[in-house]
């Protein structure tokens, strides 16, 4: 049985998917790479819990870009992690200011946060006999977060295979990319189509926020992850995206 499950597990991915930009960009790279394409979404008390509504508007509207995509589109799934908030104090995840702290870091660092993630991911995997997951994750152009780090996923994935006994694929295509460049592989991938679901759909705001509508998207316009965002957008637009 396990020897069948590999077998199809090469062809298929498990993306996880938060309905922000990167992570919509991703879930277009496995689609566009795997025979077929399942996706995980986390609720975990983020003050951007409409992230989640994101994510099944986008799903109808990115089946509709190529063919094959909506044919290639499986399962759905939505993992409860509501007890973040008891044991990792962060603003992704309070009402308290979104500032930088004595670490250098953010505090909308959610600390085990990808580890929960990836860990919950490959359970889910590993029972559907998936062998790659697809990440978001990006050290280029970031917060800064620690586990966002390519050193951190590959340590990972060496530890959840001993764990489980199972060759997981992390695969991470944004890794090395700023948001600009992230923006030229989402046109590469679908097109003016997968860009007007990424600006209209898609959500990066830490505070929550969809009333205001930018060129780039919705927003406050202010937090780290609407700067990042803007930013990017705009040397894409200006053809600086290399």
């Amino acid at each position: 049985m396990r020897e069948n499950l590999k077998s199809t597990g090469h062809r298929s991915a498990l993306v996880l998917f938060s309905g922000g930009q990167d992570s919509t960009i991703c879930l277009a790279w496995a689609l566009a790479n795997f025979d077929s394409v399942s996706t995980v979404s986390f609720s975990y008390g983020q003050r951007h819990q409409i992230e989640l509504d994101c994510c099944k508007r986008i799903l109808e509207e990115v089946r509709k870009i190529v063919p094959q995509w909506s044919k290639r589109l499986s399962e759905q799934h939505v993992i409860n992690l509501d007890f973040i908030p008891t044991i990792a104090s962060s603003a992704l995840t309070s009402e308290m200011e979104i500032e930088m702290t004595n670490s250098g870091l953010p505090n909308t660092f959610v600390p085990g946060r990808n580890i929960f993630f990836l860990s919950a991911a490959a359970s889910l995997a590993y029972r559907s006999g998936i062998l790659n997951l697809v990440g978001g994750m990006c050290e280029a152009d970031y917060s800064g977060y620690p586990d966002c780090r390519d050193e951190f996923i590959k340590s990972l994935e060496r530890a959840i295979g001993l764990g489980m006994d199972m060759k997981f694929r992390m695969h991470t295509p944004l890794m090395f990319l700023n948001k600009a460049q992230s923006w030229l592989v989402a046109e590469n991938l679908g097109g003016s189509e997968l860009i007007d679901i990424i600006v209209e759909e898609t959500h990066s705001c830490y505070r929550g926020v969809r009333d205001s509508r930018y060129e780039w998207g919705y927003g406050c316009n202010k937090c780290p992850a609407c700067e990042l965002r803007k930013a990017g957008y705009g040397q894409y637009k200006a053809g600086d995206a290399v």
